[in-house]
């Protein structure tokens, strides 16, 4: 059994950072790549960044463009989400999800429930 709860996303406005976190519990995420993913209103669920579960390899969607840093402490069994220069079309529900495999977007077997990220002008 694995939980994956993420936390910290908010209203903000335009321009505005936030750390999302996301912490296992069940099963140490120490041999666990790690994905952020996000799904708009009316939209379907896109990819966002990952990390390899050794923290040696990041990768991040296009429409990131440089404003997000994703990061991991298996010590704390938490992979993290830093957001800066947040614009209104990033509002979603942002959720993270681990792979024992690969990095793909279908790769990923255990999924956390999202948290409210709302950007306004």
């Amino acid at each position: 059994q694995m939980r994956l709860a993420a936390s910290g996303g908010g209203l903000v406005q335009g321009g505005a950072s936030l750390r999302l976190s996301c912490t296992a519990s069940g099963r140490s995420l120490s041999n666990y790549g790690m994905g952020w993913f996000r799904q708009a209103p009316g939209k379907e669920r896109e990819f966002v960044a990952a990390i390899s579960w050794t923290g040696g390899g990041r990768y991040y969607a296009d429409f990131v463009n440089g404003r997000f840093t994703i990061s991991r402490d298996n010590a704390k069994n938490t992979v993290y989400l830093q957001m800066d220069s947040l614009k209104p079309w990033d509002t979603a529900v942002y959720s993270c999800a681990a792979s024992a495999g690969g990095l793909g977007y279908g790769e990923y077997d255990h999924w956390g429930q999202g948290t409210q990220v709302t950007v306004f002008p």
